[in-house]
């Protein structure tokens, strides 16, 4: 099987292209790739298929094997594979997912794609729809207790579900102690990405992420939108914003006059190769590809 190593600010997976590959069994084939010892190392999977709602579709799955619905730092990276594997030439082009399609802008330099700008499309604040157990909407600053500790959390869907809290020093706050729980938490029904945001100043932040099915990662463009959106809500930051991760900086504008977010970071090949994919275990039926077909 023919891969692609990419990443975005250091949030990585494994690409797969299925014009040229058949992949019956993702969700096996996605624990096994990303496991950093005996595989490829990466945060999950994700899959390049055809689409008939958009230019091309994206499967993702996190290390763990789920599914997933969107990621920002992997749609980047989907846009620049397209791109520079000569799948179109468009500078301009929609991808599908489960969160819906999502436009992407490509900035070319040199005939490769350098970084890209995508509408994430407009945040959900509905608790039902997001999902989170909450009795008021929009969730805005809602206590709740996590690991022994007492926390006020904004809740935002981009597609997937993301729980944002305001810590004092995010550098030095346990996100590995804290995330798991925050996690499978039974305040969402469908587990939960969770965000630690610093504020610096109206135009900065600094954030961690702890992603669901993966754990810390070096970053998370669906989290930095959240947050983003979080920060607003809370009166904390402008409607444009620089998020300093681990893995680098994510620029995030929420306009809330058409009220879409749109993202604008990096993405970078790191390796291509061959993957032996036959001990993966055939313990899944065939996988559907567009869920418009």
């Amino acid at each position: 099987m023919r891969f692609t190593k990419m990443q975005g600010l250091g949030n990585d997976y494994v690409y797969v292209s299925c014009f040229d590959e058949r992949v019956d069994n993702p969700s096996s084939l996605a624990r096994l790739v990303s496991d950093r010892h005996f595989g490829i190392g990466s945060d999950g999977l994700i899959l390049i298929r055809p689409s008939t709602q958009a230019d091309f579709f994206m499967e993702m799955f996190n290390a763990d094997g789920s599914r997933s619905e969107m990621c920002g730092n992997g749609i980047r990276c989907v846009g620049k594979y397209v791109f520079d594997h000569g799948l179109t030439d468009k500078r301009q082009i929609d991808v599908n997912t489960l969160a819906g399609v999502k436009h992407l802008a490509l900035a070319v330099q040199d005939g490769q794609v350098e970084e890209v700008t995508v509408d994430m499309g407009s945040p959900e604040l509905d608790p039902a729809l997001i999902p989170v157990v909450a009795e008021r909407m929009p969730v805005v600053a809602e206590p709740i207790d996590v690991a022994g500790r007492r926390f006020e959390m904004t809740c935002v869907s981009m597609g997937n579900p993301h729980a944002v809290m305001f810590v004092d020093d995010v550098e030095g706050f346990p996100v590995g102690e804290v995330g798991q729980p925050f996690e499978f938490h039974p305040a969402f029904p469908k587990r939960v990405n969770a965000e630690f945001v610093q504020v610096l100043n109206r135009h900065e932040v600094r954030m961690r992420v702890w992603e669901r099915g993966t754990g810390e990662t070096l970053a998370c463009g669906t989290g930095a939108c959240a947050s983003t959106v979080a920060c607003i809500l809370n009166g904390l930051t402008d409607d444009e914003v620089t998020l300093h991760l681990l893995g680098g900086d994510l620029r995030v504008r929420w306009d809330r006059a058409v009220n879409r977010v749109f993202m604008t970071g990096p993405a970078e090949t790191v390796f291509e190769g061959e993957f032996d994919a036959s001990g993966c275990p055939q313990d899944e039926p065939p996988h559907f590809v567009d869920p418009s077909w």
